[in-house]
């Protein structure tokens, strides 16, 4: 037969009760009674019941009033949380689950794609820095060998050396200006002026490179009057060089780079427009990428660093201004940034 947990408590404790009084009695009541042993036995009996029948009566007023309570919790929750609440909370954690879920693996597929990014980049600057190391180690070797006597080879090798040389300070320049722009080091010092006579100081300056691939370089229309932006003139100034650079770089013989400029209220916008080969949709959102190339050989032929789209970026941005690219193969760029107009 099972005893309740309830009922062998109180056992023990009355036991325990009916020991104990019964041997402070024969402590207290000495041997010299004949019936020693009768009056430990029944007030330890005696004890005995009482101790019992009393815990157990308190434990079960205690238990019960305990159960009453667990009961009303358990009817209140059931009140408060109806079936179709619970659904609708299954529902909302589960949708939460698959939320958290798809962050996840965004998360993963981002990281994934920066490390990819990553290697490239680490792979990029081994190749542009390796090809003018090589070429300087082959004209020297080669000068070296004998080549240093031969009027025929030893000034033609040297120039191309400093061409090399002249190459790897570009792209080591261009590091460093990209560096101090992403590590904030890079302070603007941002004045009042002109971009119409920007563009036109950046247009003499590039008018021999255009020359030689027969390019027109023009404005769409002729500006009168100025039209004054607040900006860091210097590096507005190598902005649109490497743009204007980069449409020669990659224009059309005897085709045309234009540079338009239009007002908006505060901001005025800079597009520099060429008929050139193009960008292919796929490549749209990677020519701001160090190092990345729309024709890598081309652009290897010309001289670039392959930074230059990626300085440009860094230089718009850090205006706190915006650079936008359309584009379409065999037909042209266009690249448009946007300035502070000047008050």
């Amino acid at each position: 037969m099972k005893i309740s947990l309830r009922k062998e408590i109180s056992f023990y404790i009355a036991l325990a009760a009916s020991i104990i009084s019964g041997i402070t009695i024969l402590f207290f009541m000495g041997w010299r009674s004949e019936y020693v042993y009768l009056y430990p036995i029944a007030t330890i009996f005696i004890i005995f019941l009482v101790v019992f029948f009393s815990t157990s009566s308190i434990l079960k007023r205690g238990l019960s009033e305990r159960a009453q309570i667990l009961f009303d919790i358990s009817s209140k929750t059931t009140e408060t949380i109806p079936s179709t609440d619970t659904q609708k909370l299954v529902n909302e954690v589960n949708q939460e689950m698959i939320s958290f879920t798809s962050r996840q693996t965004r998360e993963i597929d981002k990281l994934k794609e920066m490390e990819k990014y990553r290697k490239e980049y680490l792979g990029d600057v081994s190749h542009e820095l390796k090809t003018p190391i090589f070429n300087i180690q082959g004209y020297v070797l080669t000068l070296l060998d004998g080549g240093l006597e031969d009027p025929a080879i030893n000034r033609k090798y040297l120039e191309r050396t400093e061409k090399s040389i002249n190459r790897l300070i570009s792209i080591t320049e261009d590091l460093e200006t990209i560096t101090r722009h992403e590590a904030g080091e890079l302070k603007l010092d941002s004045e009042s002026f002109s971009i119409v006579k920007l563009v036109e100081e950046v247009f003499e300056a590039q008018e021999i490179r255009a020359k030689k691939r027969e390019i027109e370089l023009r404005f769409d229309r002729k500006y009168k009057k100025p039209i004054f932006v607040y900006a860091d003139k210097m590096r507005i100034y190598q902005v649109l060089a490497n743009l204007i650079t980069n449409s020669i770089y990659y224009g059309k013989q005897g085709g045309r780079t234009q540079i338009s400029i239009s007002e908006a209220r505060d901001k005025v916008y800079i597009e520099v427009n060429d008929n050139g080969i193009g960008i292919a949709p796929n490549d749209i959102h990677r020519v701001f990428e160090r190092f990345y190339r729309v024709d890598k050989s081309r652009s290897r032929e010309q001289g670039g660093t392959g930074l230059g789209l990626a300085i440009v970026k860094h230089i718009i941005e850090a205006h706190n201004e915006t650079i936008r690219v359309k584009s379409k193969l065999n037909k042209g760029s266009s690249f448009t940034f946007s300035l502070s107009r000047a008050n």
